[in-house]
């Protein structure tokens, strides 16, 4: 199998030796594999309105107010909002990172393609998850103005909620990549919802932790999607501590780890 070829005057990012070219590389053939269906970015202004508006402020008039993250009570739709934007930031890495990743490992055999070229595995590997974050970067962006719109953000370093979202996308991107890896067919994505499905009616999204029994809430506290949450909503609130390094470095290694993993196994897939 040859490389494709490249047009005449266009730039080339393949430079070995240049990893941080090479991974740009990757990133750059998503751009351009999505510049005539510029229409699925659409949800990223979307979503977070229907989220907030469904979940938030609808259901928000029936709840009425409940503790912070510094223990006052605040109203239902402002303690929802930045739970709703750490979910969407795991759903739009995990989508990326699974169906996505698949379909081009398993049947478009881009990744074949890619390794022809000066391309290595782990280039690869973190070209897929930096694209991943490049659109969670862009899905949070719209989620915090569409907050900002609704008058849900209580403090200016909710500012920081961005760079967490891209954190959070980073965690399940690194993840979905290397369990990907593991999946022989599409039905095999009926475990992924199994496990997205419980993250999101159970990780302090919809209220808070102390409502949960004891040993459930302990349980809780260990899930990946509750780092996230939990570090969205005391950055919305103002309220920092150094507690929060705990959620951070958390989803750094969850997404480290799932890179390196997703490079491992496609080294051996992919060059046996």
């Amino acid at each position: 199998m040859t490389a494709p070829a490249v047009a005449p005057g266009r730039r080339v990012l393949l430079v070995p030796g240049a990893p941080g070219r090479r991974v740009s590389a990757v990133v750059e053939r998503n751009v351009v594999s999505y510049r005539r269906r510029w229409g699925v970015f659409l949800s990223a202004f979307v979503e977070p309105f229907l989220f907030l508006f469904s979940i938030g402020v609808g259901v928000g008039e029936l709840v009425g107010q409940l503790p912070g993250p510094g223990g006052e009570l605040v109203p239902y739709d402002s303690f929802v909002a930045p739970g709703l934007m750490a979910v969407a930031a795991m759903n739009g890495a995990i989508f990326d990172t699974t169906f996505n990743f698949f379909f081009k490992f398993k049947y478009a055999k881009t990744f074949d393609a890619m390794l022809a070229t000066p391309l290595g595995v782990n280039d690869v590997a973190a070209g897929e998850a930096a694209w991943a974050l490049l659109r969670g970067g862009l899905n949070a962006t719209t989620f915090l103005l569409a907050m900002v719109a609704l008058d849900l953000v209580e403090s200016g370093w909710a500012v920081l909620t961005i760079p967490a979202a891209v954190l959070i996308g980073f965690a399940f991107a690194g993840a979905g990549l290397g369990l990907t890896t593991y999946m022989r067919s599409f039905v095999d994505f009926d475990y992924v919802n199994l496990a997205i499905v419980p993250l999101f009616l159970f990780s302090a999204t919809f209220y808070p932790l102390d409502r949960y029994p004891d040993g459930l809430a302990w349980l809780v506290r260990c899930t990946p999607l509750y780092q996230g949450v939990a570090l969205e909503r005391a950055l919305v609130f103002g309220d920092l501590r150094w507690s929060l390094l705990v959620h951070v470095v958390y989803l750094l290694v969850m997404g480290a780890v799932g890179v390196r993993v997703a490079g491992t196994r496609l080294r051996k897939l992919l060059q046996p």
